[in-house]
């Protein structure tokens, strides 16, 4: 208990640094592998907090990472700053009020997990060094959370390959550990090639690349019926073949998101998938060619750093908003269904109360309906030990990746979440690096999960990261 005072004053004691730095990044929208300025702003706080400081982690110019300490256990702190297309808005507005510019926006709270993320490695710092502890904290900066899958790189890459456990969080409506069930997740390309022609004087020449998207669309839509009722499909069309509908198509492209509850399902799901383009492309007498993006691994648990990290809950209490926060939160709120407030409690297994913002700690043992979502963190967890928490940081029910999110980034609710679940990650570091008997438990929990289902990453073999994705 002593420990978790300790690193919780030294939280507090730094907060205010990491609170300007989440409203920076919020300031300064990036997407996947452009995040630029915001990589650059984690840099130089590293740098002031007196981390040594790598760039260009894994060959992925955003990717950073800084280390403090000396020795011992190694621990690595996830971050993430990318942000969303699309989802821009006014920050403390309970209205739907974009902002100018190219429309991309924090609507995943990607300012917040990874300043969060840093404010803890800074406090687990400090407190080393206070201590005389043997010991090295990492803040790892990842990019491209949002399909770019830059852990899943760099997992392959060897950069966890001397971690001995690793811990994150996210933003969510709930304080609690986060449970640990993603879906695996293939992001791949169809480009269909046809022939153009004139499409009145002479339709009968060409071969419409367009069709052939649009029939294997078609066709994926009819295995809904037939494939797992936790599997999940999604497409975007990123080439219709033109503006020009006098004009017979000669290619076109479409974007897939395949996702299943492992792996080996997901495999399986992703060859059904190519039949149907290859389907749609003889039907049409057009090329197809099918080329991967991105993959992402489901998560794998572990019980031992479950634990710890909800005694640190539990002994931290929730978050401690007033009556401004909920007050907007109820703002928030009444922009959205009473099944969207009702569909954040059945994710998290809880009973529905009557409050706009977190008052609770969700038990361990609640489980709610399943994660649909997918995440690179999914990877480092075959790789390492790992455990998320969920930060309370935004009103009940508010949909992820919505205006209504990107609205909250900024709030005074939305800086306590993260300072609270930043406590936790920091309280949850040091008791692994002062109880060895923790992480040995840990490690044997990971490696007994290793043995019944041995990692194979989902990347195909010399797949670079798509940084102009």
């Amino acid at each position: 208990m002593q420990n978790s005072v300790d690193i919780w004053n030294r939280v507090e004691a730094k907060q205010d640094a990491f609170i300007a730095l989440s409203d920076r990044i919020w300031d300064m929208p990036e997407l996947n592998f452009q995040e630029i300025r915001s990589s650059a702003e984690h840099v130089a706080m590293l740098e002031t907090q007196g981390f040594r400081v790598t760039m260009g982690v894994a060959g992925i110019p955003t990717a950073i990472m800084g280390e403090a300490g000396e020795g011992g256990p190694v621990i690595a702190i996830l971050g993430e700053f990318d942000a969303l297309p699309g989802l821009s808005q006014e920050a403390g507005v309970a209205r739907h009020r974009p902002l100018p510019g190219d429309g991309a926006g924090h609507a995943c709270g990607h300012n917040l997990l990874g300043s969060g993320a840093m404010l803890a490695a800074t406090a687990v710092k400090d407190w080393l060094a206070a201590q005389g502890i043997k010991g090295r904290v990492r803040y790892y900066g990842c990019p491209a959370e949002e399909g770019g899958a830059a852990k899943t790189f760099m997992v392959r890459d060897g950069v966890f390959a001397d971690v001995d456990a690793a811990i994150s969080w996210h933003p969510a409506p709930f304080s609690g550990v986060n449970e640990a069930h993603s879906l695996a997740i293939l992001m791949l390309d169809f480009s269909f090639t046809g022939r153009a022609s004139h499409a009145a004087a002479a339709p009968h020449l060409g071969r419409s690349a367009l069709d052939a998207v649009e029939l294997m669309n078609v066709g994926v839509n009819y295995m809904r019926e037939h494939m797992p009722s936790d599997a999940r499909i999604h497409y975007a069309h990123l080439n219709s073949g033109g503006v020009a509908p006098n004009v017979v198509q000669a290619f076109a492209k479409v974007r897939y998101l395949v996702r299943a509850t492992e792996l080996p399902g997901l495999r399986a799901l992703v060859e059904r998938v190519k039949k149907v383009a290859e389907g749609a492309a003889l039907m049409t007498e057009t090329m197809v060619r099918s080329d991967v993006v991105s993959a992402m691994s489901n998560l794998l648990a572990n019980t031992p750093l479950e634990r710890a990290m909800h005694a640190n809950f539990e002994r931290l209490g929730p978050p401690e908003f007033d009556a401004a926060d909920r007050a907007f939160a109820a703002e928030i709120q009444a922009t959205i269904g009473q099944e969207d407030i009702d569909s954040a409690h059945r994710r998290f297994g809880i009973p529905v109360i009557d409050a706009p913002l977190c008052d609770l700690i969700v038990p361990l043992e609640a489980r709610g309906a399943r994660m649909v979502g997918s995440t690179d963190v999914g990877d480092v967890s075959w790789a390492v030990p790992t455990v998320q928490a969920r930060g309370a940081t935004y009103a009940i029910g508010t949909p992820g990746h919505s205006w209504q999110l990107t609205a909250q980034g900024k709030t005074p609710a939305a800086h306590k979440g993260m300072v609270h679940v930043a406590k936790v990650m920091a309280a949850t570091a040091a008791d692994v690096l002062t109880d060895p008997a923790l992480l040995a438990l840990a490690k044997s929990d990971h490696a007994a999960r290793l043995a019944r289902t041995p990692y194979v990453c989902p990347l195909p073999d010399g797949l670079e990261p798509s940084l102009a994705m």
